[in-house]
Formats: structure tokens, sequence, C-alpha cells
């Protein structure tokens, strides 16, 4: 479902970081574990089809992303990638659920609102539905972000820190609903972290060295 081959990537043209050669099949979980500036964010853009590599190629679900067009790939990675970056990006202006029905709206989908208040529901976050974004605490920014990545029910699921904001309670439903939606949808599950409570919770692991 998600491998990569030869990855390389370079921010300068002369630093190049090299990753290792990855093969997750549909429907597992893992791990992307590493020390701040292995290169562990790169990575998972370059797996989401954010960044494009120096050399070598990411394939999802049988499609190499490096032969895809800039607009293709936008409506693919819409439609199969669920990404849940650091920081939430939100358009400020609409409210939860508009930038939740703007992310089904982006990726060609039809527009749900059961399922957004479903998923925000689940998140304990199905209060904030009208609210916006700026009034959101960090850890709810982070939910809502979470429900944003899953609202499409993408194959493959990208999540960078997805806990590192939250308390055990949550930090447990939020681990809980990832690993339910992608046994729910056979999607794989791809997390980056530094957190220290889920080491145990992922057999299966890819470690960067610096």
């Amino acid at each position: 479902m998600l491998q990569t081959k030869d990855l390389k990537y370079s921010y300068d043209g002369k630093t190049m970081l090299n990753f290792p050669d990855i093969s997750c099949k549909e429907g597992e979980r893992w791990l992307l574990l590493g020390q701040s500036g292995s290169g562990k964010t790169t990575l998972l853009h370059l797996l989401g089809g954010l960044r494009t590599a120096e050399e070598g190629d990411v394939v999802v679900g049988g499609t190499s992303l490096k032969n895809l067009s800039k607009s293709q790939l936008d409506q693919y990675r819409g439609k199969k990638i669920g990404i849940i970056f650091q920081k939430a990006h939100f358009v400020k202006a609409l409210t939860v659920e508009e930038n939740l029905m703007l992310a089904q709206n982006l990726a060609g989908q039809k527009i749900s609102k059961e399922r957004i208040e479903d998923l925000l529901e689940r998140l304990n976050v199905g209060h904030k539905l009208k609210s916006k974004p700026d009034s959101l605490s960090i850890g709810e920014q982070q939910r809502v972000a979470i429900a944003r990545a899953l609202v499409n029910k993408p194959a493959i699921i990208l999540a960078d820190e997805p806990t590192s904001a939250l308390d055990d309670k949550n930090c447990d439903e939020v681990i809980k609903l990832l690993e339910q939606q992608a046994q729910q949808e056979n999607a794989t599950l791809l997390i980056v972290t530094h957190d220290g409570r889920l080491k145990e919770k992922f057999k299966n692991r890819i470690t960067l060295d610096e």
C-alpha cells in the first residue's frame, strides 16, 4: 500500500537526507521514530506528496506519486491520504464544520455533515462544531485537525505528532480513534512521534538515524 525506494531529499542541494526503503502493507500500523533533525517530518511530507524527492519514488496503492501532475496529486492526496500536521492549518474565517466540509469538497467528495459531527463527537469536540478555529485550545485544534484528516476515509493516514498536546486520557482516545478508523477502512496508519506513550502500542517501527 505504501512503499518507497531509494528516497533522497535535500533542502540546500548539498546536504542529502537518505531514507530507508519502506514497505507498509494495507491495514498495518507503524511508528516513525528518530531524533530531532533526522528528517521524520520531511519523510512524512514526501510520503504525503507535499514535497518532491531529489531521487527515488513514493508509491501509494500502486500509484507512483512522481508520475502525477500537480492537480492530479492534489486530488489524489485529498481522496487517498489523510495528513495530520504538527500545527493545524485552518481557514480562520470558516467554522470547524465548514473547514471539514471544505476538505470533503476539495477532494471531490459528497458533503456529509453526519460524518463530520460523528468524528467531532468521538474526539470530544462536537460542541465546537460552529466555533471558529482561533477560539479553540491547542489540544482542541489538534483533535479537529485529526477529524479533518479522517473525514474522507483515506487509504493512508499520516500523523505528525498527533498526541503531543494531549493529556493521557485524550492521547488514548485519539490513538484509539486513529486505529479504529484505520481498521474500518483497512487503511495504513503511520505516526511520526517523540511521544514515549506510543512506543508500546505499535510493534511496527521505522527508526531514522541522525
